[in-house]
């Protein structure tokens, strides 16, 4: 993870990078620990980084060596409010490539107005838990073809990123579809974390789509939600989803926070020089 905030230098001592492991730098003044860098490289075959340090100095050093080390591009995720991570990063040329807001989604239909609608004409609701692997999978597969045509897969929640072998379902019991005439249609996936469950993603066939399907697959699984006792589910979507944001505003959802993913497409200049 990222530190929230940076005080000034590491007093006299000097600070010595060392690349510990093959996805990881530790930052050392005194023989003791004062930062850490990672890498993790995504299933979609792109390379974030985090260092972990309560200091500026030191966030450069790491950064410095760890960018010595990697071809680009890079990337990182920061909440967009912690404007000293993110400044740390712009230092060593990092960029803004996308913005994604996160939602605080009520679950009570008193409070959504889903209590009201039925689904669109034919269309039956299987709930979590209740779909069959194999179609959803081929469903799985579709949307993502459909998705990776259009905006581009990478701008989906890095939960749901491609698998090895293009797969983005990795536990069937986490999503609800939407069915018509025995095909599936449309899908949502639903972390159940106890505290504040999180919509992964929702998505509908092309061909499908306008016709009141997510807001269906919404009002399923938030009505489940609520019926179990939670008062809100949390939700994340690519501010260039001019839909999904129509769609989660539109049910009283309240954005509370956003995230940026930097992006570092070829090396520049390094902190200090």
């Amino acid at each position: 993870m990222n530190t929230e905030k940076f005080t000034e230098g590491t007093g006299d001592q000097p600070v010595v990078v060392t690349r510990v492991a093959e996805q990881q730098w530790h930052a050392l003044a005194d023989d003791e620990v004062v930062g850490r860098g990672d890498v993790s490289r995504r299933p979609d075959g792109r390379t974030f980084l985090s260092i972990d340090s309560w200091h500026g100095a030191v966030f450069d050093r790491l950064a410095e060596a760890m960018l010595a080390d990697l071809p680009t591009p890079l990337y990182t995720l920061v909440d967009e409010t912690d404007r000293d991570v993110t400044a740390g990063w712009e230092r060593v040329g990092f960029t803004v490539g996308r913005r994604e807001w996160v939602y605080l989604v009520p679950t009570d239909p008193r409070v959504t107005g889903l209590d009201a609608g039925l689904p669109p004409s034919g269309v039956t609701i299987v709930p979590v838990g209740e779909a069959e692997e194999g179609p959803l999978r081929a469903l799985d597969r579709v949307i993502r073809e459909e998705i990776e045509a259009a905006v581009g897969w990478q701008t989906m929640p890095a939960e749901v990123l491609p698998r090895p072998h293009g797969t983005t379902v990795v536990d069937a019991s986490k999503y609800a579809v939407a069915a018509r005439s025995g095909r599936y249609v449309g899908l949502v996936r639903v972390a159940p974390v106890t505290r504040l469950p999180r919509i992964g993603l929702i998505a509908v066939r092309a061909d499908e789509q306008r016709g009141g399907i997510a807001r269906a697959l919404l009002a399923q699984v938030l009505g489940s939600l609520h019926h179990s006792g939670v008062e809100a589910a949390a939700a994340e979507v690519d501010e260039s989803n001019k839909s999904a944001t129509a769609l989660f505003e539109g049910v009283g959802a309240r954005r509370v926070s956003s995230n940026l993913e930097l992006v570092l497409r070829r090396h520049s200049r390094r902190p200090g020089q």
